[in-house]
């Protein structure tokens, strides 16, 4: 991961995914990596604000049944360090895991704005903050993900197959700018 400070575009926006309290409930998901990453996202929130920079707030609202993120359950809700700074936000609400498939429509609010540059945060790593951040590269979106500002849980996959968070958030670093859809870098790299 990259040390040095990034340029930040005047009207980046910073598109923070899914924080939200229903990923508190370890019970339900399991194991996760990365405590400081509410912190991180904390400031990255200030930052964009302080600066007059956009901020996309995206939301989940699970149709699995028994899902923590059903629109009618508690953990729906964004978490309080969300909350608290969601003035003047767009919020985008969907039901997959990327930000472009919701309500408003996402690509097109940042096209009337012309914005080109995202900064992509959340939860969790391997799921909808990848899939939003690929989803951008190939839109064309100048896409940086600071990753210690995301996290994740361990999963379980085919036949016995399981990695940790750890093991998750370094293969998503690794299709991400590898696979050139984004670069993936620190908080401190976009903290003016």
């Amino acid at each position: 991961m990259t040390t040095t400070a990034i340029e930040i575009a005047p009207d980046s926006a910073l598109l923070v995914i899914d924080v939200q309290k229903g990923f508190d409930e370890e019970s339900f998901w399991g194991p996760r990596n990365n405590p400081a990453a509410e912190e991180n996202i904390a400031a990255l929130m200030d930052d964009w604000q302080a600066a007059g920079r956009p901020v996309v707030l995206v939301q989940h609202t699970s149709v699995q049944p028994g899902s923590v993120l059903a629109a009618d359950r508690p953990g729906h809700a964004f978490k309080d360090l969300v909350e608290k700074r969601s003035n003047g936000a767009l919020v985008v609400t969907k039901t997959v895991n990327s930000a472009f498939y919701g309500t408003p429509d996402l690509a097109e609010w940042l096209r009337e704005r012309g914005i080109g540059q995202l900064v992509v945060v959340g939860i969790q790593t391997n799921m909808c903050v990848e899939t939003t951040a690929r989803m951008a590269g190939n839109l064309g979106y100048d896409v940086l993900v600071p990753f210690d500002a995301t996290h994740t849980f361990d999963l379980e996959g085919p036949a016995g197959l399981s990695l940790t968070a750890d093991e998750l958030v370094t293969a998503t670093a690794v299709n991400l700018q590898g696979g050139g859809f984004a670069r993936v870098v620190n908080t401190a790299d976009l903290l003016s």
